[in-house]
Order: structure tokens, then sequence, then C-alpha cells
């Protein structure tokens, strides 16, 4: 039995709930386990965890959660320690790939192939690494009376980058075990063997990448889905909730007012000018507001069945699936959100939406999302493109 296990504790010295805090519109620890569903090695997937939240997240992408105990869940307490205390509930599992959270650009087919390493070539343990081309100095203290010495070099006869094979550095971001190793205390040990990643997935944000910049590699480097990317041509927005913040304000002569968000505006232009369509749904008759706001999209109103609407524009327009991107925000907007290539709700979205939805913004409705979702579509177009041209 091999078991997929990620730790995650509810607590953090830097980020606060950092395991599930949205990285790319995805929390973080949802790479990792959407890596590992579609890997389709592993009997169970686990989330190791002392928080409430952390559990429900990992939960929506279909893992098991063990409830770690207060004692392998301090400041001080070893990846080793709580992988320990997983198998002692957990007798059925023969082998453990602890996978780390924070290893965003993780992808499906480096955990087959550890998994053969293990199961079919008789190693005991396999952990990643990654190759580095740097040269290492001795350190001097401050206050020693030595010079540095060059550790991998001779300075007199520098290697050039392609003419020097690097070395082997361990990346974190998986390390795989037989159970009567972990027993005795070993997370590497007997047979072992590495498996090297590749440099462009070898992210860990806990050590050497903020936030924006680990976005910018999962957008060019992280894993999408079993299926390629394709390029999208309609995008489908809710009106109220997602356009507007859903708020109606009604005057002393029964007028209905809405407000909404010039960047909204300009993320709607933006679209169309790399010709992208977008219409927007709206379960009520709001026909005046939209002319009002003269976006020039097409629209349905009094929509009492959203997916419905969305298939038959699908069929009219000649689209795949993955061609289109919806952004809702309710519960009827879940089936669309479901069956759309790309997906997104406002931050403030309802809790079924946010769990069928594929991005989740950090704008409310009303307040910047539709701008939000269109630099994500951007975003994921040039990945799109980028592969492409490979």
């Amino acid at each position: 039995h091999l078991a997929a296990l990620v730790l995650a504790r509810g607590g953090s010295k830097g980020i606060p709930l950092k395991n599930i805090k949205l990285l790319a519109g995805v929390p973080l620890i949802g790479w990792v386990l959407r890596a590992a569903a579609d890997a389709g090695v592993f009997h169970s997937i686990w989330v190791s965890t002392d928080h409430d939240e952390i559990e429900k997240v990992a939960k929506q992408f279909g893992a098991q959660v063990h409830r770690r105990s207060p004692e392998v869940s301090q400041d001080s307490s070893t990846s080793l320690e709580a992988i320990r205390e997983f198998l002692n509930h957990h007798h059925e599992v023969d082998i453990v790939g602890n996978i780390q959270a924070t290893s965003p650009c993780l992808h499906p087919s480096d955990l087959i192939k550890v998994a053969d390493l293990i199961q079919k070539e008789g190693f005991d343990s396999v952990f990643s690494v990654v190759r580095r081309h740097q040269f290492r100095w001795s350190e001097v203290k401050k206050g020693e009376n030595k010079m540095t010495e060059p550790q991998n070099l001779n300075p007199a006869k520098r290697y050039r980058r392609q003419d020097w094979p690097g070395e082997l550095y361990e990346n974190g971001s998986f390390y795989f075990a037989k159970r009567h190793l972990i027993e005795k205390g070993y997370l590497q040990g007997g047979k072992m063997a590495y498996y090297e990643m590749r440099a462009e997935h070898s992210v860990d944000i806990d050590i050497d990448i903020d936030w924006p910049i680990a976005e910018q590699r999962v957008l060019s480097f992280g894993y999408f889905g079993k299926e390629p990317l394709k390029e999208v041509k309609l995008l489908v927005c809710g009106v109220d909730g997602c356009l507007t913040n859903g708020r109606i304000y009604v005057t002393e002569d029964q007028k209905e007012m809405v407000s909404y968000d010039y960047r909204d505006m300009v993320g709607i232009s933006l679209l169309k000018k790399r010709g992208i369509q977008v219409r927007l749904i709206s379960e009520r008759d709001c026909s005046k507001t939209l002319s009002a706001m003269q976006l020039g999209c097409i629209a349905e109103v009094s929509a009492i069945n959203k997916l419905q609407v969305l298939e038959g524009w699908k069929r009219d327009l000649g689209l795949s699936w993955k061609e289109i991107a919806y952004l809702g925000n309710e519960e009827s907007d879940v089936e669309c959100l479901k069956k759309a290539g790309m997906s997104g709700v406002p931050a403030d979205a309802c809790a079924v939406a946010q769990k069928a939805a594929g991005y989740i913004c950090k704008s409310n409705g009303g307040c910047g999302a539709v701008r939000e979702f269109a630099e994500h579509i951007f975003l994921l177009l040039e990945k799109v493109n980028s592969a492409r041209k490979q």
C-alpha cells in the first residue's frame, strides 16, 4: 500500500496558514494534491494536519485527513515524528510518499517514476534532488585569522557552466520510504536512490522564493491537469456578485441602482482586444443596468438554468469546454464552473462555488475580480503559446 502524505500543520513562523494561502488562485496544498491524484500510483492520499481550515481544503481536493496530535504539531516537531505517528494509526500502509506542500511545481510524471523505483526496482527509499551549478567556498567566521578555500573548483581553471555537470542537492520536494525504515527512525536509508527533478520544477517557496515570484513560476511551469490547456475564446461572467458587488440600491421612486468597478470595465475591454468574446449572465432581469453600463456584450438575463444557456452558447460558437472560461459566485454557477475549462470566483463567493472553481480571486465581486480573472487568463494564454513554440 503506497500512501501519499502531505504534512500541513496550521502554525507557521512566516506566513499565517501558508499551506492554504492562494497561490495563482489555488490553495498552496492544492497544487501537490492535484499532482498526486493525477499520478494514479497512490492507494490513498492523506494530509496530516492540526487545523480545521486545512482539513476543509484537503477534503475539497479529494484527500483524506489524519488529525495529528499536539505533540507532533509544535515548531520543534520533525517531519519524521509526524510520519511515524501517521503510520501508527494506519497499519495498512507499507510505503509513505511524503510530499512537501511547498513544492507547487511538482508534476505527476515525477511521482509515477519514483513509484516505479520503489515498487518495481526494489529501492527502500527515494528522494528528490536538483542539479545546481554553484561554486562553493569554505566559511570564514568572524574573528578567525584564515583565508577561505575553494570547495568544488580550481580558481585557476574555472569551469564554464556548459562544461561542468554541476552537483546534486536535495530540493525537499518529496521523500519516499518503506515502513521498516521509518519505524527505525530513517527517511533515507537501506537501498537508496535519488530522483533528479528538472530545475524549473524545483520550486520551494519555503526556502528561496517569495510569493509573487512563486506565482509566476507556477503559471509558467506548474501542473494544471491531465488535459492540455487550450486558448480561451469565450469568457462568461456573472453579473450580480461578479461584475457588481451584488448590492441593489433602490431609490424612493423604486428605481434600482448598482455600482461597478472601472477596473472590471478595463478588463473586459482588454479581453475583447485579445479576441476573447465576453458574455454576461444573470438570474434576474438586469437588462436596464447592462444597457446603462454600455459594455457591448451579449447577455442572457432572467436565466433560470445557467448551464443550459452556457451549453447553447458553446454549441452556437462551436467551442470545446476547454476554450470557455467562467466567472461565477453562487450555487447556481457550480455546474458551469465544473464544466468550463477555466473557472474562477471572486474572493467573497459562496463556499460551494469556491470549491468548484479552479481559481479564487483575491478581489471581491464588483471590486476588480473581473480584471483579476482576465489577467489570470492572459497569463495562462502565455503558457499555451509557450507550449506551442516548444
